[in-house]
């Protein structure tokens, strides 16, 4: 049992749907089904901005975010919120652009009030782009992107408005155009549920327009020849990635099949039977929850403290005397930390033997232990069963 934040298990449909041999890449079925990913896409992310796929991982669509819409030297303003906004911003200052990362708090959301005030101090308006994850992978930290919004707004500024959801989309309620986000980068292997090997990038209006000044454009990554295009193949800038394409295609049916506010709601209740179980495991020196405030808990990956246990020992009995693979720590403190991801194809028996296997690892080693976490996350699963 795998149970990292990504690459997230495959539904046995999606792996069977790519189990195909090579077809037309011309005409015929693979473009209407190569097609119709578009349109369901805009679905997953709830935007009617126009949509890009990139053969590549997540950073292969921070790349494309970048390189289609920043100049050389512009201003970039990297809200941090653990690791990944400010490796994005460090891969645009390797294109060029002159970086500030406002610092925060490693198990804490974005402050929208410090948001706006560094945008207050920018009567210049010098910050032409504003990056920021949906969800930190590394801390479990989920921003308020909404309130973001209203940030930028109140001071008036007109910086693009650049998310990751690479994480969480398909997790955590995600409202691109609802909350005013301008361009949403996302991929597959998390939320949606397909192996790494393509990513997303949705641009609204406003970040088509800063297309038309961009200076660090890159011939692959260009938005203008995969637009308007005369053959399917363009769509890619080449070959498409065939199995992906199908496999996708049959992971977007089973998430709309379900329903996306369905989706939303098992990614929440399993979330919170994760959080359950760290609350009775909890001690002063075991273990607990790198975020402390729920509401800025992701419903897509846990980051857990261990205080005194090895994380990194506990890590290796799971997988190699109980078959679980957990995520690794980031970071400084790696060694007393994992992460369990919940994102995806994931359903009750399966997150429950993952935490009852912790938990049992916990008492293998003679861990600090407050009460049974596997039986609190089974009640929070049974009371969200009843609502």
């Amino acid at each position: 049992m795998v149970a990292i934040p990504g690459p997230s298990i495959i539904p046995d449909r999606v792996l069977a749907a790519m189990q195909r041999p090579m077809p037309n890449i011309y005409e015929g079925a693979l473009v209407d089904v190569s097609n119709s990913l578009f349109d369901d896409l805009r679905l997953v992310a709830r935007t009617s901005a126009e949509v890009f796929i990139v053969i590549g991982n997540g950073h292969a669509a921070w790349q494309m975010a970048v390189s289609n819409t920043m100049r050389r030297g512009e201003k970039v303003l990297v809200l941090e919120s653990g690791t990944f906004a400010v490796v994005w911003g460090e891969q645009a200052a390797l294109s060029g652009a002159d970086v500030e990362v406002l610092a925060g708090a490693p198990d804490s959301a974005v402050d929208p009030a410090a948001v706006e005030q560094r945008l207050r101090d920018d009567p210049d308006r010098e910050i032409k782009s504003i990056l920021v994850v949906l969800t930190d992978t590394a801390t479990g930290v989920r921003n308020d992107i909404a309130a973001i919004r209203r940030a930028i707004d109140a001071a008036d500024h007109p910086a693009l408005l650049m998310v990751d959801a690479i994480a969480s989309l398909g997790c955590d309620r995600y409202e691109m155009d609802e909350w005013g986000v301008d361009l949403t980068v996302a991929a597959s292997q998390k939320g949606l549920m397909t192996p790494p090997g393509i990513a997303f990038v949705w641009a609204n209006e406003k970040a088509l327009a800063a297309h038309e000044h961009a200076d660090m454009r890159v011939g692959y990554f260009d938005w203008e020849s995969r637009r308007n295009v005369d053959a399917h193949y363009q769509l890619y800038n080449g070959t498409p990635p065939i199995p992906l394409v199908y496999g996708l295609r049959e992971a977007l049916d089973m998430i709309l099949a379900e329903g996306l506010e369905n989706v939303w709601a098992r990614h929440e209740a399993l979330a919170t039977a994760v959080w359950a179980a760290l609350d009775a495991w909890h001690t002063a020196d075991g273990l607990s929850c790198n975020v402390a405030d729920v509401a800025s808990r992701s419903h897509a990956v846990t980051t857990v403290r261990t205080g005194e246990t090895d994380a990194t020992e506990l890590r290796r009995v799971c997988e190699d005397e109980a078959g679980l693979t957990l995520g690794l720590g980031i970071g400084s403190t790696s060694d007393r930390r994992f992460r369990i991801g919940h994102m995806g194809h994931l359903n009750p028996p399966m997150l429950l033997g993952t935490l009852a296997t912790i938990e049992s690892v916990l008492h293998a080693m003679g861990a600090p232990m407050g009460s049974s976490g596997a039986a609190a996350a089974a009640r929070s699963i049974g009371h969200a069963l009843r609502t």
